[in-house]
């Protein structure tokens, strides 16, 4: 079975959005609204990688492609996410090639990787129908996408030993704390030469091996989606479910209920 989101890629840039909630309601939503993926977190929200097993369920139910933001270099973590039925994983600060081996080792089945088997999982359908043992090793091989994020100096400093790794799939650049790391803060701006220079080099190496490259449009408007398009960016995070739902708050406080209070005076 083919990754709707890895075929989608290569024909145009896919959109998605941060899902910090866990809702499994916001995530349908997003697939009814046409959006390619959800990037469902664990790093920065209180839910266990497998507390996700209802938000991964209303992805596929809904058609969006469901990705779990696991939270470090972990192989137990990267392969319970992908067999709970998430389509890839993503893994923050993976700095050195020594992180990214245990990235690659946990999602990818040998030879690529040493992902342990087991068909009593989602990701094979509990071994339902006709399954193969063989074609189940070799779909997730091939279609799962492992995401190591860029986030930190170091990843910039090792960035050739590790790109030349097989088993990667995307690069999710964050321009938060790689300017944290660096102790500059500018958060999500792109503006900095040093963060522009980064994503640049990020660009350079992945588009000769057909690696997809995420990054944040913050806010998510068309303006900074095209600027990110035009640098080779072809992942977009949409800004996030919480970012989205403090806009809508913000705007309606601002634009309604204080203008209200406002004539009553």
């Amino acid at each position: 079975m083919k990754n709707q989101l890895k075929e989608t890629m290569k024909k145009r840039p896919v959109f998605g959005m941060t899902i910090y909630t866990g809702a499994p309601a916001i995530v349908e939503s997003l697939g009814y609204f046409g959006f390619d993926f959800a990037f469902i977190d664990a790093e920065h929200s209180p839910r266990q990688v497998t507390d996700l097993k209802e938000t991964i369920l209303a992805a596929r139910y809904a058609g969006v492609s469901p990705l779990v933001r696991v939270t470090r270099p972990d192989e137990i973590e990267i392969r319970k996410a992908l067999e709970m039925g998430a389509e890839g994983v993503i893994i923050p600060h993976v700095r050195t090639k020594e992180d990214m081996e245990i990235c690659v080792r946990g999602a990818k089945f040998p030879p690529v990787g040493r992902r342990g088997y087991d068909a009593t999982v989602r990701s094979a359908n509990y071994s339902a129908g006709s399954f193969n043992a063989n074609d189940y090793i070799d779909n997730a091989n091939e279609t799962e996408l492992v995401i190591p994020m860029a986030e930190d100096f170091e990843f910039m400093d090792n960035i050739d030993e590790i790109m030349n790794m097989d088993g990667i799939d995307a690069i999710n650049f964050g321009p938060a704390d790689f300017s944290l790391s660096k102790n500059i803060r500018i958060f999500y701006k792109m503006d900095l030469p040093e963060v522009q220079e980064a994503l640049r080099e990020i660009v350079k190496r992945a588009k000769p091996k057909s690696i997809g490259v995420m990054a944040p449009a913050v806010p998510p408007t068309l303006e900074n989606a095209k600027a990110l398009i035009d640098k080779g960016v072809n992942m977009l995070i949409m800004g996030s479910d919480m970012f989205n739902y403090q806009s809508a708050l913000r705007s309606i406080k601002e634009n309604a209920i204080d203008k209200y209070l406002q004539q009553m005076k």
